[in-house]
C-alpha cells in the first residue's frame, strides 16, 4: 500500500501541488455524484495557531463540488468545557478560525445528543458514533499530526476515534485509563479541584478522592498537584481505545468511501484541543494522502523521530497504529511512500 507525500517546501506553490497530491493518491476516487461528503477536520481551539490552514480545506471542498457531490465541514463537540463544547460555540469557533467555505454541521448535535451506539472490536465493546458521521455517504479525514500527552501523538486514527464520536464516546475512550491518587502524599490542598472544570476530584475526609464517573482522565489535575500525588494507570489503554473507536466509526462507511489527508506541519508538543499547544518540536514534513488511516499514521511516524514523544509521554506512539491494524483496519505499518516530485 502506497502513501503519497508532498514535502513541505515553501519554494513550491503548496496549494497547487496539493491538488497534484490528491490526484496521485486518488483522494476523491470514492466520491459519487450526489454523495453527502463529510470533510472531517479539527477547526482548532480558539487561540491555537496550529490547525490546518483553511485555504487547503477550501480547495478540498471545491474538488468535491466539481464531482457533483455535497461537501460539508464537520467535527464533534468536546467533552471538556471550552470553546467547542456545544454546537453554537463550536460553529462560532469554526467561523473565527476561517472555516466558512462550506456548511459546518456539528456531527453530534447541539449538546452531543445525536449519536448511534455501535458494536466495535478490541478493548471497547461499543462506541457512540456521532450521528452525522454515521449517516454521511463518504468522508475525507483532514488531520493535523502533533503530540498528545495521553496517546503519544494524534493523527488520522485519533481524528476518527475522538473527532467522530459524541461526548459519551470520548468519555468512554478516556476512561480506559485509570487515575490514581496516593493518599499518603495528598494534603487536600484542593488545587486539583480548582483546576478542573468539573470540580474534580472530590475532597472526602481530608483527602482527594477520584470517584466521579465524569472524570475524563485529562492531565490537568495531575499537572497542578504540588506533591505529585496523582498518576495515571494503564495509560496504553487509551491508544487501544482509539483504535477500537476508529474501527466502529469506519464500520458505518462502505469500502472505499473514506480517504485521508494528514498535515505534518507545525508538529507541536500538544494537541489542537488546547489554546496553548506548546512549542513546535519537529521539522515540518509535508502532507500525506492515503486511503488508509493505518498507513497514513505509520508513514508520518516513520518520517520523524517519535522517540521524543514516547519518552515525554511514556507511551508508544505506534501502539494505536498497530492495534488498528490488528483489529482489521486496512493498511500497513511500513507503507511505501511516494514523494511528489
Amino acid at each position: 500500500m502506497t502513501v503519497h507525500l508532498l514535502p513541505w517546501d515553501t519554494n513550491r506553490n503548496l496549494a497547487a501541488e496539493a491538488n497534484r497530491l490528491y490526484d496521485a493518491a486518488g483522494t476523491f476516487s470514492g466520491i459519487e455524484k450526489g454523495d453527502l461528503v463529510a470533510i472531517k477536520l479539527h477547526v482548532g481551539e480558539l487561540g491555537n495557531p496550529y490547525y490546518v490552514q483553511p485555504f487547503f480545506v477550501h480547495d478540498i471542498v471545491r474538488r468535491v463540488k466539481e464531482l457533483g457531490a455535497k461537501p460539508f465541514l464537520t467535527d464533534s463537540n468536546t467533552y471538556y468545557l471550552a470553546q467547542r463544547h456545544n454546537a453554537y460555540d463550536h460553529m462560532q469557533t469554526a467561523l473565527m478560525n476561517g472555516f466558512n467555505m462550506a456548511p459546518f454541521i456539528v456531527a453530534d448535535g447541539l449538546k452531543s445528543e445525536n449519536f448511534q451506539t455501535l458494536k466495535t472490536r478490541g478493548i471497547l465493546s461499543e462506541i457512540e458514533v456521532s450521528g452525522v458521521i454515521a449517516e454521511a455517504d463518504a468522508m475525507i479525514v483532514v488531520s493535523h499530526c502533533k503530540g498528545h500527552e495521553l496517546s503519544g501523538f494524534g493523527g488520522a486514527i485519533k481524528n476518527l476515534a475522538m473527532g467522530c464520536t459524541s461526548q459519551a464516546g470520548k468519555l468512554r475512550q478516556h476512561r480506559a485509563i485509570g487515575l490514581k491518587i496516593d493518599e499518603s502524599k495528598c494534603t487536600a490542598c484542593g488545587k486539583c479541584r480548582e483546576a478542573c472544570a468539573y470540580n474534580l476530584p472530590e475532597i472526602i475526609e481530608g483527602k482527594a478522592r477520584n470517584t466521579s464517573v465524569k472524570c475524563m482522565r485529562c492531565p490537568i489535575c495531575k499537572a497542578v498537584c504540588p506533591v505529585e500525588a496523582i498518576s495515571f494507570t494503564d495509560k496504553p489503554n487509551l491508544s487501544l481505545a482509539l483504535a477500537s473507536a476508529a474501527y466502529g466509526v469506519l464500520s458505518t462507511f462502505k469500502p472505499g468511501k473514506v480517504s485521508y489527508v494528514s498535515f505534518a506541519k507545525d508538529i507541536a508538543q500538544y494537541c489542537d484541543c488546547a489554546p496553548t499547544p506548546g512549542d513546535v518540536v519537529m521539522k515540518d514534513v509535508g502532507i500525506f494522502a492515503s486511503d488508509s488511516c493505518v498507513s497514513a499514521d505509520a508513514a508520518f511516524l516513520n518520517s520523524i523521530d517519535y522517540s521524543r514523544f514516547n519518552r515525554d509521554y511514556e507511551v508508544d506512539c505506534m501502539l494505536q497504529v498497530e492495534e488498528a491494524k490488528k483489529l482489521g483496519i486496512q493498511g500497513t505499518l511500513k507503507p511505501k511512500v511516494a514523494v511528489l516530485g
